[in-house]
């Protein structure tokens, strides 16, 4: 007996706007990250005495470099064999589509970012961060990265909640009370490994909201970052036992791991040694 089966069956993706534009949930999951990380980041530049301005540049960084990083993360990581031959869909958000049509061009059809990894994202962020460090923030890019840890987690929530709204990222079946029957997929008993991961990243969130607003940790230059790093990508390491492989073929691509226990490795590695080792002759005041 099955006590809180939930049978998962949403009647659209999201907000049809026309016949061939529609908002999806996931990508609305994605405006929320992206609105809730802008309050913190505000909150905590108007504790370091930063200005509106490089707060305004820190936005504009984070959403290209995250975006940016998770869609060529999900290409070369996940869907290279789809992408190669379809090239144009890579960093536009439309898909192959004979009876679609958009701005007049037949073929197409709005489709939105609905491809997105974790990975490449963080990828990204560390990329963003490091350009914006140099051009507008004068300070070292531990400094960002320490800070902008705590939006990203909860950016890393509103995902996972999206790919549950999407029937994405299933996990394998199971006898659990806790189990979801995915209607738009078959009529398994599966994992929910969205909503634990999501409920993973919410223990994140708190863990490194506590350690920044109550602790002196935040003064110790690559410590939270490293802490977001080890938590975050930990959870997923273990999430991932309870999905189904994104990639087919790869449910033990190497030492009996999954792609995304493999890519989340190193991350842990990097973040270990961000907490333990590196050590730094500035702090971050």
């Amino acid at each position: 007996m099955h006590f809180l089966q939930i049978v998962w069956n949403p009647t659209s993706e999201g907000i049809k706007i026309t016949d061939s534009f529609t908002i999806h949930y996931y990508s609305l999951m994605w405006i929320v990250a992206f609105l809730l990380g802008y309050y913190i980041m505000k909150k905590i530049y108007n504790r370091e005495n930063e200005t509106q301005e490089r707060l305004d540049a820190l936005f504009i960084y984070s959403v290209v470099g995250i975006l940016l990083g998770a869609r060529l993360g999900e290409t070369f990581f996940y869907s290279w064999d789809y992408f190669k031959d379809h090239l144009v869909e890579i960093l536009l958000p439309i898909r192959e589509d004979p009876n679609g049509s958009i701005l007049g061009i037949k073929g197409y059809k709005f489709y939105g970012f609905r491809g997105l990894a974790s990975h490449g994202a963080a990828v990204g962020m560390i990329i963003a961060m490091f350009l914006y460090s140099r051009k507008h923030l004068k300070r070292s890019v531990l400094w960002i990265l320490d800070r902008v840890v705590l939006p990203v987690a909860i950016g890393a929530i509103c995902v996972r909640i999206g790919n549950f709204f999407n029937s994405e990222m299933i996990g394998k079946e199971t006898n659990s009370s806790f189990g979801i029957i995915f209607k738009q997929i078959d009529n398994v008993v599966r994992h929910p490994g969205q909503l634990y991961e999501a409920f993973g990243y919410i223990f994140v969130f708190f863990t490194l909201w506590y350690f920044y607003w109550k602790t002196e940790k935040r003064n110790q230059l690559g410590f939270l970052f490293g802490l977001f790093l080890v938590m975050l990508f930990s959870i997923r390491l273990f999430v991932e036992r309870f999905k189904i492989a994104q990639v087919d073929g790869r449910e033990d691509w190497l030492f009996s791991l999954n792609t995304g226990q493999v890519l989340s490795i190193p991350f842990i590695l990097i973040g270990l040694y961000f907490m333990f080792v590196f050590k730094s002759k500035k702090t971050s005041k």
